[in-house]
């Protein structure tokens, strides 16, 4: 008998797994665009970052401290929005939707919420944009990937 539990995949635990693992990869991928354009232009990789961390400390000044609180600012929004994608994803074209979820997320990130913090709004818009994209690319490959392989289809 074995000595680990066996849990029963219930909805609700399945979209949190395909939370989790999506929201992981979107954080990790969805600087890409900006982080390359960013390097290309010999210009500083710290703004975006830093301008993230003025979301969760509004008044503060210095790098450090600013580049310590865009961490949890980061991963809270990359796994929040994958929550929110996966719970919400159609079965097919599941890349797409996130793509069009994720451009919707940038609406509200960027002209809505992200307006009232002025570091963010300095920041190169069509590179956050584009970041969007390969957030919604991300999770959406990956939860397209998730749920083939619970199905037991080949994922093309």
């Amino acid at each position: 008998m074995s000595n680990r539990a066996t849990y029963a995949a219930t909805p609700l635990t399945v979209a949190l797994a395909d939370a989790l693992a999506a929201g992981a990869a979107g954080a990790i991928l969805s600087a890409v665009p900006s982080t390359t354009v960013t390097l290309l232009r010999r210009e500083s990789l710290l703004d975006g970052a830093t301008a993230a961390g003025t979301i969760l400390l509004p008044s503060e000044r210095r790098t450090l401290p600013l580049l310590a609180a865009a961490v949890p600012v980061h991963l809270a929004l990359s796994f929040g929005w994958a929550a929110v994608l996966s719970a919400l994803l159609p079965r097919r074209a599941t890349v797409p939707a996130a793509v069009g979820g994720a451009l919707a997320i940038a609406a509200f990130d960027l002209e809505l919420v992200g307006r009232a913090f002025p570091r963010v709004r300095a920041l190169p818009q069509g590179r956050q944009w584009a970041d969007h994209v390969a957030y919604g690319l991300a999770v959406g490959a990956v939860v397209r990937r998730r749920r083939l392989g619970r199905s037991g289809a080949s994922a093309r």
